[in-house]
């Protein structure tokens, strides 16, 4: 069991957590108008002072955040639906309009969102080429359709090395509500950051009686897209599926991840090959699958503890969101 907060703590712990539930709130809700009286009543602030804790808090003003969540996923979505307009886009990200959608885009990545689309998706087929055609270091993607006859699921198999295969379904997940602490900044390869957010969540799941494997689920979501977004601002949320009615206080946070249609690869891997995972399913299987990814987070579904694994290996499910192409 952890110490006791001391109150000083754990007045800060509380202001974390209503923080968190605005950010929360803010990416679930980008399209909508987002106005400061409406985001001080979800963090139960008052709008007068709410302003200023929260760059207090983030080092970024509220407008300051919402305008760059947007213009993030403005960016993705001009990658990953290329055939969606620029201004449909920016009204699905929540602009008013292209002009003020066309300012903050250049503000933000110095060219136009047009230029934007074009080099992003340029790099992007140049990188999936070399992946699939030259060997690099034992890292060349191989993706093959598997599922044949009739009544089968579409699946297919990722072969990256020996070592790093996957099999990929695309599947109905679930919805989950789930019980987080959340992680600013880097965590890139980082196997001790993950192991000790992952001990304080069931330091406080555990007394409560809500660790009860193997129904209960443990999960890592990603906020933001390392690609687009600064190192030091990159969210990530380590998650243990709870009850809906579950109360969280301090530093615990709850949300609800999304349920649908995703894809599902199976992968069993060592640290350092996460990455390398994630670009096997991300630059290998969907430009070969029919499908491109859905908007909604892509979270890691664990199925084991890595340290009882004999070669200590994760046993994990990397889970995208999709749609049709």
């Amino acid at each position: 069991m952890s110490e006791p907060l001391s109150p000083a703590d754990a007045v800060r712990e509380e202001y974390r957590a209503r923080i968190h539930r605005v950010m929360d709130y803010i990416e679930a809700h980008l399209a909508e108008p987002l106005p400061l009286e409406k985001l001080a009543r979800v963090a139960n602030f008052s709008p007068f002072h709410f302003h200023r804790i929260f760059r207090g808090m983030t080092g970024e003003t509220l407008n300051a955040f919402v305008a760059r969540l947007r213009v993030e996923r403005a960016a993705q979505k001009l990658i990953a639906n290329p055939r969606d307009s620029v201004t449909q886009i920016a009204f699905d990200c929540g602009f008013s309009g292209s002009a003020p959608f066309a300012r903050a885009f250049r503000a933000t990545t110095g060219m136009s969102a047009t230029e934007w689309r074009r080099r992003k998706i340029g790099q992007s087929n140049s990188k999936i080429d070399q992946s699939i055609r030259k060997p690099r270091k034992d890292f060349t993607i191989h993706v093959e359709y598997i599922a044949t006859g009739f009544g089968h699921k579409p699946t297919w198999r990722i072969a990256m090395s020996k070592e790093i295969t996957a099999e990929v379904e695309v599947k109905e997940m679930p919805e989950m509500c789930v019980a987080y602490i959340r992680h600013t900044g880097p965590f890139k390869g980082d196997a001790k950051l993950f192991e000790g957010l992952f001990a304080r969540l069931c330091q406080w799941a555990g007394p409560r009686g809500l660790l009860q494997f193997p129904k209960t689920q443990m999960l890592a979501t990603y906020h933001d897209d390392p690609n687009i977004t600064e190192e030091d601002k990159l969210r990530l949320s380590v998650c243990v599926t709870v009850p809906p009615e579950t109360v969280v206080d301090g530093e615990i946070g709850k949300m609800t991840i999304a349920g649908g249609k995703y894809a599902v690869a199976r992968f069993e891997l060592l640290p350092p090959e996460f990455e390398d995972a994630w670009t096997g399913l991300m630059g290998g299987w969907f430009p070969q699958s029919g499908y491109q990814p859905g908007d909604g987070l892509c979270y890691e579904l664990y199925h084991n503890d890595p340290k009882q694994h004999p070669e200590g290996r994760c046993v994990v499910d990397l889970c995208v969101p999709v749609k049709a192409l």
